[in-house]
């Protein structure tokens, strides 16, 4: 079966009937329907569906060699720097119509298992069925499009030992039991973005580097169905207040809902697991298979999407203000297109300094890439100030539609037009401008941004560990001072 359509993504989610858990109650009837998942599935759905388009096939699709079918782009292995073009296009025309406000559409996941798949061959120095069973899923989620959650972190309780009464116990998620059919998982993750709205999760909690052990019921990587027995998805509070584009531009389309996953002794089929026990080897995994230069690669072309769109949207409210010729305004503006084109750079050196790794895969710079996820924390907030300081008052008096409906809408149209707009235009503007700096949608995505890949010392120190080229300089130094 090839790439799939937005009608087929609706039919396979609500066909999962899985557990899902919103404000105390549990979900029933279809889930494409529910007011706090419509929207994003609704969009999700189309961007399967530009898939389905002849204007965008060619760029979003590649011939599968197992079947000759079409499947989706992402899911493509770069082998040339070539692959990775071809690659970046596939992601940069997804990451261009959600405007990079999608942290997890599909070709995230899909570039992810890309990544551990293209390594799977280490993970027969632990047993080669792992080894099969991983290339097996990845082809199954290639040739099917299956959408793909994630669970990585596990929360703070599970961080640490409780004691009570006297009695400790260890919460971090583990394997409590396994026989001929699996293992048999209980615990809990958090942040599974999308968990609701895709119809597998793949399972890989964070590994200590530090003693390693070879027996580790806390070590362990697969992936299962949604809707497999004791699978429980509790979801945060919905962003989404109403379906109105002029109210909530933002939240009513891009509303990736996140979730706490309950795992109550689910039993994981052992054709789905694709390593347990090994703490070294699951490190090991994720650095040799270039996960984090492969996955940051698309992330960086969301993050350019994202601030294109963000300074779009600034330079349209200095248009309605009237502010264009201040020149702190200016300044202000000068600071994100620096910031924007110090992405777009970093892109290009990304993909031209790329090397094959060990395992055939064309891997964009680590050296770029990684610093490229130092730079995206720091530059978001400060855009999303910009944007506050700059909006003022204006990003409070945001009527709403159905006021400019009502018999009050003359007072609007009168106090509230802009320099060179209408009053229902400067407020549709600065309703935008307002769910992306001040709503509660603008807060999730700003907290998301600061921490994608961790907080400042995980990235930072994944950076100092990872760059290559420190002791060449110091050996440059050091040349220098004997003369």
């Amino acid at each position: 079966m090839p790439f799939k359509t937005g009608e087929q993504y609706r039919e396979r989610l609500d066909r999962l009937q899985h557990n899902v858990w919103f404000r105390g109650e549990p979900v029933t009837g279809n889930i494409t329907e529910h007011l706090a998942f419509r929207g994003l599935v609704s969009f999700q759905a189309s961007l399967y569906d530009m898939q389905n388009d002849k204007a965008y096939q060619e760029k979003l699709t590649f011939t599968s060699e197992a079947t000759g079918d079409l499947v989706g782009l992402s899911f493509l292995q770069p082998k040339t720097k070539k692959d990775l073009a071809k690659r970046r296009e596939m992601m940069r025309l997804w990451a261009d119509y959600h405007h990079g406000f999608l942290g997890r559409s599909p070709d995230y996941m899909n570039t992810s298992i890309m990544a551990f798949y293209s390594a799977s061959d280490l993970l027969s120095e632990l047993d080669p069925q792992y080894s099969d069973n991983l290339k097996k899923y990845f082809e199954y989620c290639r040739e099917h499009d299956i959408t793909l959650s994630h669970a990585f972190i596990q929360p703070q309780a599970s961080r640490y030992v409780n004691i009570n009464d006297g009695v400790e116990e260890n919460l971090a998620a583990k394997v409590v039991d396994q026989n001929k059919d699996g293992i048999v998982v209980t615990g809990a993750f958090l942040m599974a973005t999308q968990g609701v709205t895709a119809e597998e999760i793949f399972v890989f909690p964070p590994v200590s580097t530090l003693l390693p052990e070879t027996d580790s019921p806390y070590t362990f990587v697969f992936a299962v169905p949604n809707n497999l027995p004791g699978l429980k998805f509790i979801c945060r509070e919905s962003l989404v207040q109403g379906d109105s584009a002029f109210d909530f531009p933002l939240s009513s389309k891009y509303e990736e809902m996140d979730t706490l996953v309950i795992f109550d002794q689910v039993l994981v089929p052992w054709d789905r697991v694709f390593l347990y026990g090994h703490e070294d080897l699951a490190h090991r995994f994720v650095i040799e298979s270039g996960f984090h230069a492969h996955v940051s690669h698309q992330l960086l072309c969301k993050n350019i999407a994202k601030t294109e769109f963000l300074l779009g949207t600034i330079e349209y409210m200095v248009e309605t203000s009237g502010m264009s010729n201040y020149p702190h305004v200016r300044e202000k503006i000068a600071e994100i297109i620096v910031g924007l084109e110090t992405l777009k750079s970093m892109l290009i050196a990304a993909e031209m300094n790329a090397k094959i790794d060990k395992f055939g895969s064309m891997v964009p710079s680590k050296n770029t890439i990684l610093a490229a996820n130092v730079l995206y924390p720091e530059l978001y907030p400060r855009i999303i100030e910009i944007i506050q300081l700059l909006g003022g008052s204006s990003l409070v008096m945001i009527p709403s539609e159905k006021d400019f409906e009502s018999d009050i809408a003359p007072y609007l149209n009168k106090y509230l037009k802009g320099m060179q707009s209408d009053a229902k235009e400067k407020v549709k503007l600065f309703r935008l401008a307002w769910e992306i700096s001040a709503g509660s949608f603008g807060g999730r995505e700003t907290l998301y941004e600061r921490f994608f890949f961790g907080n400042k010392s995980s990235i930072t120190s994944r950076l100092y560990e990872g760059y290559m080229g420190r002791e060449k300089y110091i050996q440059k130094v050091k040349h220098f001072l004997q003369g």
